[in-house]
């Protein structure tokens, strides 16, 4: 066994009726308080990024494929779907899945509200519906795709409410053509949903495609665009333009005028709100390893201070610098370790807590989220553990370093 070590373990049990000091204490604590700070600050910001990312990708999916003359929904240029296009599209490197969408903004009105909205039609066949059946409240998602084409609609609990409409409602709409008399239809509310993102659900009413491709005039193979889905949002913006060069190398013309954003570039403002997170858990890290090394360094002077008369004993008998040092770190290490399991019970248990009661609830208007999102990962958790344990253990070898200056004569002589 390391002679360093061995020392460090015996020194480290209190005699019989003893207790650990009171700096010894407080070092612990600020371990324990630290990491369970840091373990919140990550799970935090981890949550935020994968549960904003998720909900953004289940309304807007990774990279949308339009024409490149479309202004907004409501001055949007025809994609015309074909056999070659969607070929090119399957056959770029990282895909995974698509869907044709058409849009078209609208005003929903009732006895109670107007509000303008975006009035999405999907695909039945390729239309993943798993993402909107999690945020389903009440209903049924609507019926699309089925052989006749049904009027039903899914409103997001925010629209509901201020419309003052239910289940199984009868809602009115209108649309505006440039230069053309409004046109209007009625939908019947099949379901409601929320995802928590109140600048989604404030507009978004889902439907059948062929409801938006009757209001425009459109042929059933005339679409808004295609949603694609890659393999991670990661590689959204590299399949973007590989998809692009694709479509410019296209020599069938069935890519023409056509272009592929990413969803990093379409909600730009989103990305670069969440990637200023990464600052500030970075800041927030730094300060809780300040305070831990600097609560950890005092414990450490008066590990030192109180065996000074077993270093004069120790160096008087040869031992060299290096091994003594080793004992007040390892001595150190256990302290830390002693906090950090604190630390992880703590910052553990407060993630559960949040993540199975959502108890700390957040304003969805400026945060995007209704309530404080957790993620939890054993790979950035035990890193984070190790990291700190070794960033401690480190930044003490300079206090350690103490032990060095001890002249075993002048503390024999002065017992």
């Amino acid at each position: 066994m390391n002679l360093a070590f061995f020392i460090a373990r015996r020194t480290a049990r209190p005699l019989p009726g003893e207790r650990p000091g009171v700096m010894e204490r407080i070092a612990v604590i600020s371990v324990a308080l630290s990491l369970a700070v840091m373990i919140l600050s990550l799970a935090v910001m981890m949550g935020f990024k994968s549960e904003v990312t998720r909900k953004i990708a289940g309304f807007a999916a990774h990279v949308v494929l339009t024409d490149i003359r479309s202004v907004d929904a409501l001055d949007s240029q025809p994609v015309r779907r074909s056999g070659q296009l969607e070929n090119l599209i399957r056959s770029t490197e990282g895909f995974v899945s698509m869907t044709p969408y058409a849009a078209r903004g609208g005003i929903v009105r009732t006895d109670e509200a107007v509000e303008g909205v975006l009035l999405k039609g999907v695909d039945g066949a390729g239309y993943d519906r798993r993402i909107f059946g999690e945020w389903l409240e009440e209903g049924s998602l609507p019926r699309i795709g089925d052989s006749i084409r049904t009027k039903d609609v899914l409103l997001s609990r925010n629209l509901a409410r201020r419309l003052k409409l239910g289940v199984g409602d009868r809602v009115e709409m209108f649309f505006v053509e440039h230069g053309e008399l409004p046109r209007r239809d009625r939908f019947k509310v099949a379901g409601i949903y929320s995802s928590g993102m109140d600048e989604m659900d404030d507009k978004l009413v889902l439907t059948d495609i062929r409801n938006v491709q009757r209001l425009s005039d459109r042929a059933a193979d005339e679409i808004t665009g295609y949603e694609i889905l890659t393999r991670d949002l990661a590689s959204a913006d590299d399949f973007a333009r590989r998809l692009d060069r694709a479509l410019f190398d296209d020599e069938t013309g069935a890519g023409d005028n056509l272009t592929a954003t990413s969803v990093g570039s379409r909600y730009a403002h989103v990305f670069d709100w969440l990637n200023a997170h990464d600052i500030n858990t970075a800041v927030i890290i730094g300060i809780m390893l300040a305070v831990a090394f600097f609560n950890m360094t005092s414990a450490l002077l008066i590990l030192v201070m109180e065996r000074i008369r077993m270093i004069g004993l120790l160096k008087s008998f040869g031992m060299r610098n290096a091994t003594l040092r080793g004992i007040f770190l390892y001595r150190a290490a256990f302290v830390a370790l002693r906090g950090m399991l604190w630390g992880n019970g703590i910052g553990l248990a407060l993630c559960l807590l949040q993540k199975h009661t959502g108890v700390f609830k957040l304003d969805a208007e400026g945060y995007l989220l209704s309530q404080v999102p957790i993620a939890l990962e054993w790979e950035w958790l035990l890193l984070l553990n190790g990291g700190v344990l070794a960033a401690i253990v480190l930044l003490l070898l300079v206090p350690a370093s103490i032990v060095s200056t001890v002249k075993p004569n002048e503390v024999i002589r002065y017992e």
